[in-house]
């Protein structure tokens, strides 16, 4: 039996690398699927493939950043597929730079898409969910919030940031059958990764006991097991697949 039948899925970033994965390993395990993302066109791309499986879906152009853009695209999505049941926070952006050369700017967008970006998505939806007293909302985190990196603070800044926002938002919501929990991949190989420059890339792979990036299909079932029914007992917890390079 599909383990997401009947359940309407918002899943930012799902245009592209681990969120279109995450789209449609959830719409082959039964659920309708909302792709928002600012890339309108990747977005629609996903939502024809998610449409081949028999499955409803739609796309949505959203700046996750953007408190307007956010409101009006969940306002979309519960008009055009229902209430949303399942939040997967996973749209991003990667930079590096050393802090002392680093723009006032850079770190300001890394914050607004991921910090903010979570905040603003998770609250358009929770009312319903707290309506309803049913919800699964899974942000996406990464190993460098318990790592750290050079070159990149504002992004592990931002990570271990979602990580606290995870836990305090559980307490919150527990009562009315709502969990909140986190992810924390290692490296993965998508767009994003790549166009990180290739010398960092190449020590970040060498720190791993792998020695290699996941697949965007080695992520995808860990938020597989998050927003179903086997997943129910965990909460506020951060689960890390990052093929051994945080050990926790």
């Amino acid at each position: 039996m599909a383990k997401l039948a009947g359940n309407n899925a918002a899943i930012t970033g799902g245009g592209r690398g681990i969120g279109r994965a995450i789209a449609l390993l959830f719409a082959r395990e039964g659920a309708n699927i909302a792709v928002v993302d600012r890339d309108v066109s990747a977005a629609e791309a996903t939502t024809a493939d998610i449409r081949a499986l028999g499955r409803s879906a739609i796309a949505v152009r959203v700046d996750v950043g953007h408190e307007n853009e956010v409101a009006e695209g969940f306002h979309s999505v519960a008009r055009e597929l229902g209430d949303v049941d399942i939040l997967v926070n996973n749209a991003g952006i990667d930079t590096t730079s050393r802090v002392v050369d680093m723009p006032t700017e850079m770190w300001d967008e890394m914050i607004r898409i991921h910090l903010r970006g979570v905040f603003l998505c998770t609250r358009a939806v929770l009312p319903g969910m707290l309506r309803r007293r049913r919800g699964r909302i899974i942000n996406m985190s990464s190993q460098l919030a318990h790592k750290g990196a050079a070159e990149m603070a504002h992004y592990a800044a931002a990570k271990a940031a979602i990580i606290g926002f995870t836990r305090s938002l559980a307490y919150e919501v527990a009562e009315h059958n709502v969990t909140v929990n986190a992810i924390a991949p290692g490296p993965v190989d998508t767009d994003l990764f790549r166009k990180i420059p290739e010398d960092w890339r190449k020590r970040k792979l060498a720190e791993i006991p792998m020695h290699r990036p996941a697949t965007v299909d080695e992520i995808a079932p860990t938020a597989l097991l998050l927003a179903s029914e086997e997943g129910g007992y965990y909460l506020g917890a951060t689960l890390n697949p990052n093929g051994g390079d945080v050990m926790v």
